[in-house]
């Protein structure tokens, strides 16, 4: 499976992934996934916002056991984050059929759309709209850089956007929802231990910061009469290492936008898009209104105007707490062996889908602690043990 999977969207030239929601890319992915479910003779389905459905038993039971990730990638992305989770979830039913285990409720994997945001600049679209989190109105309004509406992609990769929307029929069907994911840190790594349990995702959002200037000749405008955003904006990059030092959080500017763009033009406008995590609320609330403060001050000083908008946030999630317990008592084994439990400051769809329903996350060995980046990595003997260890927490749920 990885290997048949492991090309799809990898360019040549970084050796990282591209796999953009509602590309061609995006669309081999989805039928890599489709082949592999009717394989298994799973009953495929694809649901209203796009995200892919694999079944075995009823779903009308309301009980099911579910658990996959997603395959889109960030730019230049690694190959171990989100498919690791779906080829694994594959992996852990076949080992459970090896096992011949009967299953007492039904079992489903999925591959839920968009994940990354890479392309729309919002993380986690699927499991957003099934869980009600993002509007229809919102969803509709979402704009890829080269002006494409999320409705217009959808409808060019063949599926209804009028169609999209909260789904509480399916979630009504899930009973639990497990995700593995690779770990996109080094604590595994510093315990020794190939797979941990997750406790909770830090909260975290996205804002964009607009710095507007005045455009003009780079060779004959004098450095004082410059009203130049870039140093704005770069003043406020080092505020924003500065100001999570300090707290104790992660504070990261990723991606900038400049007009007009010209190698010799001052800019009009410098639009950077701030990354902001922190272990609690408060915490995250002081560094992100300590960089805007600096940013402020930055602009007034040179003649900038500055517009912050908060693009997107989501508060921390605490995965339920029994069902978090439970995965440990069912690694811990008979003789009660201590399971690693570790918080993260990414995202996931296990986190959108947690106030829904019950939820839960593995987390498997990455040596490098890179995410996020071609050199994401994780061992073949540590990916084995991942998917042993969902199979045995896919057993411990739906078939005792």
């Amino acid at each position: 499976m990885w290997r048949s999977l492991r090309p799809i969207g990898r360019s040549d030239a970084s050796g990282g992934y591209r796999r953009y929601a509602w590309t061609g890319a995006d669309a081999e992915c989805r039928l890599w996934f489709q082949a592999q479910a009717e394989a298994r003779g799973l009953d495929y389905e694809v649901d209203r916002n796009g995200n892919q459905w694999a079944w075995l038993g009823d779903p009308s039971r309301g009980d099911a056991v579910v658990t996959g990730s997603h395959l889109d990638s960030v730019p230049d992305g690694g190959a171990f984050d989100g498919p690791l989770g779906v080829v694994s979830s594959f992996a852990a039913l076949d080992e459970l059929r090896s096992r011949k285990v009967a299953f007492r409720r039904p079992l489903a994997i999925t591959n839920f759309g968009d994940e990354e945001g890479a392309r729309f600049g919002l993380a986690c679209v699927g499991s957003r709209l099934t869980a009600g989190k993002l509007t229809v109105e919102a969803a509709h309004q979402l704009t890829d850089a080269d002006g494409v509406t999320l409705p217009q992609a959808m409808e060019a990769a063949g599926y209804d956007p009028q169609s999209i929307g909260p789904d509480p029929e399916r979630l009504a069907r899930i009973g639990a929802f497990v995700e593995l994911h690779v770990e996109q840190g080094r604590a595994l790594d510093l315990t020794g231990d190939p797979v941990g349990i997750a406790s909770a995702i830090w909260p975290h959002g996205r804002w964009r910061f607009d710095f507007r200037g005045e455009a003009n000749h780079a060779g004959t405008t004098r450095l004082v009469d410059r009203r130049d955003p870039m140093l704005t904006y770069a003043e406020t990059v080092l505020a924003a290492r500065r100001e999570a030092e300090l707290a104790g959080a992660v504070a990261t500017f990723g991606k900038i936008s400049v007009e007009p763009n010209g190698v010799n033009a001052i800019p009009s406008l410098v639009r950077g898009w701030l990354d902001s995590r922190a272990a609690d609320q408060s915490t995250l609330d002081t560094v992100v209104t300590g960089i805007e403060k600096a940013a402020r001050e930055y602009a007034d000083r040179h003649g900038i105007d500055l517009d912050v908008v908060r693009e997107s946030f989501t508060p921390v999630v605490e995965f339920e707490h029994a069902l978090r317990d439970e995965l440990g008592t069912i690694l811990g084994g008979s003789e009660g062996r201590e399971v690693p439990v570790l918080g993260t400051g990414a995202g996931h769809d296990a986190g959108i889908l947690s106030e829904s329903i019950p939820t839960a996350m593995l987390f498997v060995r990455n040596p490098t602690g890179i995410s996020h980046s071609p050199a994401e990595f994780a061992a073949e003997d540590d990916c084995v043990a991942g998917v042993t260890a969902l199979a045995d927490v896919l057993e411990g749920l739906a078939c005792r």
